[in-house]
C-alpha cells in the first residue's frame, strides 16, 4: 500500500512544508521525506531523506544530502508489573546518543527519563492525566537546574488547549491544537517572556516601580524596567497544518 501525505508550517516570517511518501509493506513501512527545498530551486537532493520503520522496534533514518544516519530502537520490559518502555538513540554526524524511559504506573500516572550520553544531562518528567480531560506535566532539568511545567485541556472532543512555562528562560507557551477525523486539524503555537508580562503589570501599578527589579532581558537589558518599552519584540507565533493521506 502506497500513501501520500503533506504537512504545511508557518511560523513568523518563515513557511515551509513536507511531503511524505510511505510504502507499507506489512509490519515495515518505507518512507521518503521531502521538504519545499527539494523543490524550490529546481529538484535536489536537500531536504531528501529516507527511513525505514517498524512501528514499536526500531526507525533507521537516512539523510541523503548530509549523508547522515540515525538509528532508533525500542524495547520494553515490566518492572513490578508495570511497563518500563525504552529508547535508543543514536545520531552517527553529530555523535550523540540518549536514552529515554518511560515507566507507566497506571493508566492516570506516568514517570519519563531522558539521558544523554554524550553531555551527561539528564531530565525527569511526570505526567498526570485527571479524568482523562487534563494533563498536568512537571520536569526538572539536571544540567540547568530548572524546572518546567506543563497543563493540557481538552476541551470538546477534538481540541485541546495546552499552556508551559520554563523557567530556565522565563518563556511561557501556548499551544491549541486540533485533531479530527472529519474536518481534518491543525496546531497553533506561540510563546513570549515572562519579563513582558511583568513589565506590563507593572506599567498599570507605577509604584512596584522602585521594588522590583526583572535583571537583564532583551527587553530591558540593564535589568530594570522601563517604563516606556518599545514594544513587544519577544514572541514567536506558528501554525501548523497536520499531514492528510
Amino acid at each position: 500500500m502506497i500513501s501520500a501525505s503533506l504537512r504545511g508550517r508557518y511560523d513568523g516570517d518563515v513557511s515551509g512544508a513536507v511531503g511524505t511518501v510511505t510504502v507499507d509493506g506489512g509490519s515495515v513501512k518505507l518512507k521518503a521525506n521531502m521538504t519545499d527545498a527539494t523543490f524550490v530551486n529546481g529538484p535536489s537532493l536537500e531536504g531528501f531523506s529516507l527511513s525505514l520503520e517498524k512501528p514499536g522496534s526500531f526507525l533507521i533514518d537516512y539523510d541523503v544530502p548530509k549523508k547522515d544516519v540515525h538509528f532508533q530502537f525500542i524495547n520494553s520490559v515490566r518492572v513490578l508489573e508495570k511497563p518500563l518502555n525504552f529508547t535508543y538513540t543514536h545520531w552517527r554526524g553529530d555523535k550523540r546518543t540518549a536514552v529515554d524511559g518511560t515507566l507507566v504506573i497506571d493508566s492516570a500516572n506516568k514517570l519519563s527519563a531522558n539521558y544523554g550520553f554524550d553531555s551527561g544531562n539528564c531530565k525527569l518528567k511526570y505526567s498526570y492525566v485527571h479524568r482523562g480531560l487534563t494533563t498536568f506535566e512537571p520536569s526538572y532539568d539536571f544540567s540547568k537546574n530548572s524546572w518546567d511545567v506543563a497543563v493540557s485541556q481538552r476541551v470538546y472532543e477534538d481540541d485541546v488547549v495546552k499552556a508551559s512555562y520554563q523557567s530556565s528562560t522565563k518563556v511561557l507557551g501556548l499551544e491549541w491544537t486540533r485533531n479530527s477525523s472529519l474536518s481534518g486539524g491543525f496546531k497553533f503555537s506561540g510563546f513570549f517572556f515572562f519579563h513582558f508580562i511583568l513589565a506590563k503589570y507593572l506599567l498599570a501599578h507605577p509604584t512596584l516601580f522602585s521594588r522590583v527589579n526583572c535583571g537583564p532581558s532583551p527587553l530591558c537589558p540593564s535589568g530594570d524596567l522601563n517604563p516606556q518599552p518599545q514594544g513587544w519584540r519577544e514572541g514567536c507565533f506558528s501554525l501548523e497544518l497536520p499531514s492528510f493521506a
